[in-house]
């Protein structure tokens, strides 16, 4: 009797190669692999009901607006970020985060009608790691976590949240559509841009009340070391963030949704009672002043 033999390579039984270089841990703010991160996420049984009730109460508002994604070990963070692309249906790499997914839900036609419509919501995901986050935000803080989710939304909208007093400068401005003309003037007076300068703002208060005053009217006296005063009057509380939340909202087309997506938030807390009550308070001040789109 003839037996042959064949000789079958490792690396030809699997679609991709097996030598490339992995990254073990799924990092929030590391876009260097999210199409291979998005490609090859694995939709097991379990994930496939987490992502089914997920979907369900993103579509279906019901008076609840978080999610909490607990367990073992690893996987959470990779869930969380697919979830953070997915729903803003974010392009990667020119393709849409859906279009990528959809050949993995081609056997699970409910799932895909979900996703689908969740994704046809307009929404904007931002996605972080809270202890890359928190910097010198100290946890002993009272408002420890207002502090840092305020951060985070004052970067999404530009108006760089490392200080909340500039912060809120640059807000009152856009609302009154002055801060492109602030910015203008700015750099005529000093010869820097403003988002280079701001970071040192303490030493560039003569140029910023004279570009205050050039574009608000008011006296160069009025205006004098007027990032001074923010600072000292900049305060907020839960309820106003979550006004601010839902005044941005507002400007956005209808039925927009603005999503926190939390890296290790858990771990952050820990059992400090403090914090937790922070961020149910955040939680609901969102949830009412918002109507369920944040």
């Amino acid at each position: 009797m003839r037996f042959d033999t064949v000789t079958i390579k490792l690396c030809d039984i699997f679609e991709r190669p097996i030598d490339r270089a992995i990254n073990g841990v799924i990092k929030a703010d590391d876009e260097n692999s999210l199409r291979i991160e998005l490609d090859e996420y694995v939709i097991t049984g379990e994930i496939r009901r987490r992502f089914s009730a997920t979907h369900d109460a993103y579509n279906n508002y019901k008076n609840a607006n978080g999610i909490w994604i607990s367990g073992f070990f690893s996987g959470k963070s990779h869930l969380l970020k697919i979830l953070a692309f997915l729903l803003e249906n974010r392009t990667v790499e020119g393709t849409q985060a859906l279009s990528i997914f959809e050949d993995k839900l081609a056997d699970k036609p409910m799932l895909a009608g979900a996703l689908r419509k969740a994704v046809s919501i307009p929404s904007r995901s931002i996605l972080f790691n809270i202890d890359q986050k928190a910097d010198l935000i100290s946890k002993s803080d009272t408002d420890a976590l207002l502090a840092l989710f305020l951060k985070v939304f004052d970067d999404a909208c530009g108006y760089y949240g490392k200080q909340s007093h500039i912060a809120q400068f640059k807000r009152d401005l856009d609302k009154r559509n002055q801060l492109d003309k602030f910015k203008a003037a700015y750099q005529s007076f000093s010869g820097q841009t403003w988002e280079l300068d701001r970071e040192q703002a303490i030493l560039e208060s003569q140029n910023i009340t004279a570009a205050f005053s050039n574009v608000t009217g008011d006296q160069a006296d009025t205006s004098k070391d007027i990032l001074g005063q923010y600072r000292k009057d900049t305060r907020i509380s839960t309820e106003d963030f979550a006004n601010q939340i839902n005044s941005w909202l507002n400007a956005q087309q209808s039925n927009f949704r603005f999503n926190f997506f939390v890296d290790e938030v858990g771990q952050h807390i820990a059992d400090n009672v403090k914090l937790m009550t922070n961020l149910q308070t955040i939680a609901e001040s969102l949830n009412t002043k918002c109507n369920g789109q944040a």
